[in-house]
């Protein structure tokens, strides 16, 4: 695909969260590095809390109808949030763009817990399932997958999780430095200040391999047989002329390889993990049906 020649004059770029969060922070990435790359002369971001992105993403597939200057961020949690909240829209009414980054998740817990190890959490969830309670993100999206696997692992049973789950990664950072719950999930990047600062103590990360200069291991070098990647993706609005999808997905291709974007995932922790349009919508299809799967087995989806 060609370099966009001429920057977009104007994008809005919606959030189908509340600021803080990870698609928060991915949109606000995104508007720095298209302005500084020079694919768009003036990008607005815009919050639309709310159902797990569901709110965001039927109010975007409505307003961004046909419109060649609106994107919205959305990911793996989406897809979990749109199957757990039984939502009237889903992905297949937007224009799927391009796949933009990857997230291992890590497993903290607050700095006086006395459980040092995935080893130490997995007994906690097996002898009491009800009182190992979890912090993370939406209902159905990446950080509650993640628990639920994890406590698939340790042999107890995931539909009895107890899971807190909270609209921004700043609700439950508070809730993990309150001592409020056992244990929270997150991107590596929310929760690194207070890691490093040893607020919150990691005890692994949930993805193939150790992330470059973290010194915490993987889940399955502890034995904890799961692997996650948290996916985050930009998707443009439905009927778009082609030219239109052209020019948007050819900006965001820039973007994305643009050394400017290339310091803001060293900096942030996140993993390039681009894919465009077409490779991207045929992924949507496989992802679906496995988080599907992966909902059904921990009780989340009937």
């Amino acid at each position: 695909m060609p370099v966009q020649a001429e920057p977009l004059p104007s994008v809005k770029i919606v959030a189908p969260a509340a600021a803080g969060g990870g698609w928060d922070s991915t949109a606000r990435a995104l508007q720095e590095a298209m302005t500084k790359a020079g694919q768009a002369t003036s990008v607005q971001v815009v919050n639309v809390p709310g159902a797990g992105g569901t709110i965001g993403l039927a109010q975007f597939a409505n307003d961004a109808k046909g419109k060649g200057d609106q994107l919205l961020v959305g990911g793996l949690v989406m897809v979990g949030a749109i199957l757990t909240n039984q939502a009237p829209v889903d992905l297949s009414a937007v224009t799927p763009l391009a796949r933009v980054i990857g997230e291992p998740l890590v497993v903290v817990v607050p700095k006086d817990s006395p459980l040092k190890t995935m080893a130490d959490l997995e007994k906690s969830l097996k002898d009491d399932i009800a009182n190992t309670t979890w912090a993370g993100g939406s209902a159905g999206g990446a950080d509650h997958i993640l628990a639920g696997l994890i406590a698939k692992d340790a042999g107890a049973d995931p539909a009895k999780i107890n899971y807190v789950a909270f609209s921004g990664g700043g609700e439950a950072l508070a809730a993990m430095l309150g001592g409020r719950v056992t244990a929270g999930i997150s991107g590596y990047g929310e929760f690194e200040g207070q890691i490093k600062s040893g607020e919150l103590r990691a005890l692994g990360v949930s993805g193939p391999e150790r992330m470059a200069g973290v010194d915490v291991p993987t889940l399955k070098e502890q034995g904890v047989e799961v692997e996650l990647i948290n996916w985050r993706g930009l998707f443009a609005g439905p009927d778009l002329a082609a030219e239109d999808k052209a020019k948007l997905a050819s900006a965001v291709e820039a973007t994305v390889k643009s050394p400017e974007w290339a310091e803001t995932l060293k900096a942030r922790g996140w993993t390039d993990y681009y894919m465009p349009s077409e490779e991207f919508t045929a992924y949507i299809t496989s992802e679906n049906a496995r988080i599907t799967e992966i909902l059904k087995s921990i009780g989340l989806v009937n």
